[in-house]
């Protein structure tokens, strides 16, 4: 019993701590709602109507494969996203708790600790891009007027299209969208995902033509490439260290007609399940290294 009383005496310092370093920490932006973001999705909506929550989960492993926007180390981390801390969060007793559809088994307990609001981004089949872009206004509008929802978009539209006006010259070759899971295999980012619906906003055509194949496991053969031989290849994400070795010594991708002209470009980590921040970083990023590739369409 002594050890259990231990154990719970400094969980309850711990909460008390945590909540008084919070309280502190924000109490200059008093007049800012105090947001919790379960979903990622989420925070970055609220981070683009210059919102940013008090709280959200997974922060080590967002700033790691997100990267954009920075989160500052005064935001308390809830734990894992699939099973966030109930209890944390109850003590930092936010105004609204941000979630999608994704942690409706949650829906419930967190409906007890505050009010929430839950938008939907990734439907299978359907673009999210319209999607991310409603969310802004839906919470926009549950933040209140202040937050101008409308400003953003407008803005979104306006980067958006300066770089399909940068990128018109790298039209005609389809690109595949992948990412590395091992030496022979990849995932395969279709018109339903974020970055194959921005990519065909930003004027520029997939070179796979179904839907994502993006799971744990990576799905696709690495010899399903070879069906656009005219296409340029995009590996976004870091490439798993024991996968390097084994693509430079691999007869078939070495074999693809894009890696063997030289039609490869990586890009840095990119959240594939964000929302419209995500897809504003995959479009500069797309655009940036493009551009300094020195290969334009003759």
């Amino acid at each position: 019993m002594t050890g259990i009383s231990t154990i719970l005496r400094r969980r309850h310092l711990f909460l008390g701590a945590a909540a008084t370093v919070l309280t502190t920490r924000f109490a200059a932006a008093a007049d800012m709602p105090r947001l919790a973001a379960i979903d990622w999705a989420m925070l970055e909506t609220s981070i683009a109507l210059g919102v940013m929550p008090v709280a959200a989960t997974e922060l080590i492993q967002f700033r790691k494969d997100a990267i954009e926007p920075e989160i500052p180390a005064g935001v308390i981390d809830l734990g894992l996203r699939g099973t966030p801390n109930f209890e944390l969060l109850s003590v930092i007793k936010p105004d609204l708790i941000l979630l999608s559809p994704f942690y409706t088994r949650h829906q419930a307990a967190l409906e007890r600790i505050a009010p929430i609001i839950s938008l939907p981004f990734y439907v299978k089949g359907e673009p999210p891009f319209e999607k991310a872009c409603a969310a802004v206004s839906a919470l926009g509008a549950r933040l209140g007027p202040e937050r101008d929802a409308t400003s953003v978009l407008i803005e979104i539209e306006s980067r958006l299209a300066e770089y399909r006006s940068g990128l018109a010259r790298f039209a005609r070759r389809p690109i595949y969208l992948v990412n590395v899971g091992d030496a022979r295999h990849v995932r395969v980012f279709g018109s339903d995902s974020m970055f194959g619906d921005v990519l065909s906003r930003l004027g520029l055509r997939n070179a796979w033509p179904d839907r994502s194949r993006y799971t744990f496991a990576a799905p696709v053969p690495i010899e399903q490439l070879a069906k656009e031989e005219d296409a340029r290849i995009v590996i976004i994400s870091a490439i798993p260290v024991e996968a390097r070795a084994g693509l430079r010594a691999s007869m078939i991708w070495n074999a693809l007609t894009p890696v063997r002209e030289g039609r490869l470009l990586t890009l840095p980590n990119i959240n594939p399940y964000g929302g419209v921040l995500a897809g504003l970083r995959f479009a500069r990023l797309l655009h940036e290294t493009l551009a300094a590739s020195g290969e334009g369409d003759q």
